[in-house]
């Protein structure tokens, strides 16, 4: 796995070498930002379920300001740390290690808000609606703010309440949808 373009385009990545964490494979990536517009410039970005913090540290090799990679497992940040210290700009990375809800309301509490947020959780769907919904309860998104949800293909997302969905994907056995905040 790799970085695909922008400041940090072609560093490897290395991946957690376990059944608990499912990367996002680089043709997945790849096509996921060329559909959000290639690069950008500024904002904060959330991933979630960070894994190795691929796509965190894409969307700031890509133009976003900072991002906050949070994984509930131990390895994984460890993975993400080494991955960071390869971007060489550790300060634009925020590391947590903490559950998905206690890490929404740490963020909350110190008033962030994110324009960019990475949602690829174990049990997808049941996970995926009720972090949207406490994403919008603890006001966490900044106007506009897109939300990628990514899940297998057998998984079906229902409507949720103050989201558009903008854009539905299928690449493979991947299932990428883009909502946008309204």
């Amino acid at each position: 796995m790799r970085v695909i373009s922008g400041k940090y385009a072609k560093r490897n990545l290395v991946t957690l070498k376990s059944n608990s964490t499912r990367p996002t494979s680089d043709k997945v990536k790849e096509s996921l930002f060329n559909s959000l517009g290639q690069f950008f410039s500024g904002g904060r970005v959330l991933d979630l379920y960070a894994g190795s913090g691929a796509l965190g540290i894409e969307a700031v090799s890509r133009g976003y300001e900072e991002a906050y990679l949070v994984d509930i497992s131990a390895q994984a940040c460890k993975i993400i740390h080494k991955n960071v210290d390869l971007t060489r700009e550790a300060d634009r990375f925020k590391v947590l290690k903490a559950s998905d809800f206690k890490a929404l309301k740490m963020l909350a509490e110190h008033g962030k808000k994110f324009d960019l947020i990475f949602l690829d959780p174990p049990y997808a769907k049941e996970k995926i609606v009720k972090v949207m919904k406490k994403l919008q309860e603890l006001d966490l998104l900044n106007k506009h703010a897109l939300v990628i949800a990514e899940t297998d293909e057998h998984t079906e997302l229902p409507v949720i309440d103050g989201f558009n969905l903008k854009k539905n994907h299928h690449l493979g056995r991947t299932k990428v949808k883009i909502y946008e905040r309204i």
